[in-house]
């Protein structure tokens, strides 16, 4: 498994392409070597080439807008092809998810794109949050999610953070989902003023070596750093904490 550096986290610096190629350069001088392409400004699938070899990055996954993965599929996979990216990633579901129509609206919509994606020998991958594990008829939502796409049609970037703020356990749901989790986000949660917190990797409360076995044994191949919110830290300094902790585990 190789750690990452998600983006998103990042975001404000990523708005210009400069600063964009700037963030590259930072991110890359921590030591990752893998990152996660989401919350930027537009960019050109050469310009993003470029710009990950001169800094001796790979992405391993995007966050990509859903109407275009939906409506401008072949032009998605050619562009992430491009740069090398194996995995098209959403970062939510586009529209409600509150019931079982839902889920039914929402595989028809993106399953002819994800096995278009599939065909074209890329990956499409849904990221969770917290709503997820509410139940419909029994069943955790993303229990329906997964039994409505066949297993080598969607994969699950899971979210530890979220994965516990919605009462459920990281490590299990890794282990639940074994083959289709090939990038996992790693964020730690901590109590602070009375209120859970999102936390850099090893810092809070969450059962890091446990959630890292369970990413060896489900096949994981990217472990993706991600804080949302740094609450007035550098959010440079959040990824390097991550980083840190993560390289003393015997990861690079």
């Amino acid at each position: 498994m190789k750690i990452g550096a998600q983006l998103f986290t990042v975001r404000d610096f990523t708005q210009t392409l400069d600063d964009l190629a700037l963030t590259f350069k930072k991110v890359a001088s921590i030591g990752y070597r893998v990152v996660q392409v989401s919350g930027t400004c537009a960019f050109g699938a050469e310009w993003m080439d470029e710009q990950l070899k001169k800094n001796g990055l790979t992405c391993a996954i995007t966050h990509t807008n859903a109407d275009r993965v939906t409506n401008e599929t072949d032009r998605v996979i050619a562009e992430h092809k491009i740069f090398g990216c194996p995995v098209i990633g959403i970062g939510a579901a586009p529209g409600p998810l509150d019931c079982p129509a839902d889920i039914d609206a929402f595989a028809a919509r993106f399953l002819p794109a994800a096995h278009r994606i599939k065909e074209a020998g890329l990956v499409f991958a849904y990221h969770n949050h917290n709503h997820e594990f509410s139940k419909l008829n029994g069943i955790t939502i993303m229990e329906a999610l997964a039994n409505a796409f066949p297993s080598d049609v969607m994969d699950f970037t899971l979210d530890t953070y979220w994965i516990q703020a919605g009462g459920g356990d990281s490590a299990e749901w890794i282990s639940k989902l074994a083959g289709r989790v090939r990038n996992v986000h790693l964020k730690d949660m901590v109590i602070a003023d009375h209120e859970q917190r999102m936390a850099p990797v090893g810092s809070g409360n969450m059962n890091f070596p446990a959630i890292l076995n369970a990413c060896a044994d489900a096949g994981t191949q990217y472990l993706l750093v991600e804080q949302d919110d740094c609450y007035g830290e550098n959010p440079f300094d959040c990824l390097a904490q991550s980083y840190k902790y993560l390289k003393a585990q015997g990861l690079n």
